[in-house]
């Protein structure tokens, strides 16, 4: 499997890592794929191939829905299994269903926020923190792509407190252990003028999700 671009192109366009030896392809968000790259080496997943949607999808959720349903439509003929690698992600059910339509598997959960940490974890402290604005290693990086742009704070600031004083605190749900990405975390907290927390969840319930799909004979 190739190496991947950088954030901004996973950000944009996504990233084909399709080789054409896997028999089961995985179609995913590209906020996803640095952690389902690692997961393929780290296991030795060489039946896998790879193919991450554009992250920005996550700014307009219905088209998720559609692109997912092209991809898989393209791919179908060519692999023995697809699995789907998106959460709800602000689709309201549509994607499951669509998927359900599609006789195609997808990761269970809410959002990526939830597996990473493991859904039923996330799930029991939900309530007391509807309060919590979160973060993952990929959206710190693309904080700015995500959140300070589309939003409209870099040209008003004062927006701010509109968008985000409702909110107390940044989590951060760090994939790796990275000091700097840590600070990056930090100084999004600060800019939002939030409190500050740091959550190490690893690779949670994806990493259980594409395991599961791996063994399935």
């Amino acid at each position: 499997m190739t190496d991947l671009p950088d954030d901004t192109t996973l950000t944009e366009t996504g990233a084909d890592l399709r080789c054409g030896a896997g028999r089961i392809l995985l179609i995913a968000c590209g906020a996803l794929a640095r952690e389902i790259l690692a997961l393929i080496r780290i296991n030795g997943w060489d039946h896998m191939d790879l193919q991450c949607l554009p992250a920005k999808l996550h700014l307009y959720p219905d088209r998720i829905v559609t692109a997912v349903d092209d991809a898989v439509t393209r791919n179908r003929d060519h692999y023995e299994r697809i699995f789907v690698v998106y959460a709800d992600c602000g689709t309201g059910g549509l994607l499951q269903a669509k998927c359900d339509a599609l006789e195609v598997e997808m990761i269970p959960g809410p959002h990526c926020y939830a597996f990473f940490e493991g859904n039923d974890a996330f799930a029991a402290h939900a309530e007391d923190e509807i309060t919590a604005f979160y973060l993952t290693d990929f959206l710190v990086k693309q904080f700015d792509a995500f959140v300070w742009k589309p939003m409209g704070l870099d040209r008003h600031p004062e927006l701010r407190d509109m968008l985000f004083g409702n909110y107390t605190k940044l989590v951060y749900q760090a994939q790796t252990d990275d000091p700097a990405l840590v600070a990056k975390a930090r100084d999004c907290a600060d800019r939002l003028s939030l409190e500050f927390e740091y959550r190490f969840t690893g690779y949670g319930d994806l990493a259980t999700a594409l395991e599961r799909q791996a063994k399935v004979t």
